[in-house]
């Protein structure tokens, strides 16, 4: 059961902490972007560039910016519980 919480993580080379912070501020980063978003939808002149640039950010942080350690590099996950893939 414990192995659960710590397979992935220790995937992408972080332990359950730094993941923890780590999906967090994606989530926190995806949220704001999509507020920003619905602002625009219905000011089209305000937050003009703020949901691009967030896609930017993530993008940059997770795949420009990724960081994994060298014996799991080519290791493939379960997905979620080990049953959907890519979740």
């Amino acid at each position: 059961m414990f192995r659960a919480f710590t397979d992935h993580p220790d995937s992408v080379g972080e332990t359950y902490f730094e993941h923890m912070h780590s999906a967090s501020w994606f989530a926190t980063t995806m949220f704001v972007g999509g507020l920003a978003c619905l602002v625009h939808a219905v000011l089209p002149f305000a937050c003009q560039k703020s949901g691009s640039r967030r896609i930017r950010d993530l993008y940059d942080r997770m795949v420009t910016n990724r960081h994994r350690s060298p014996q799991t590099a080519g290791i493939e996950t379960q997905g979620f519980l080990g049953y959907a893939e890519g979740i």
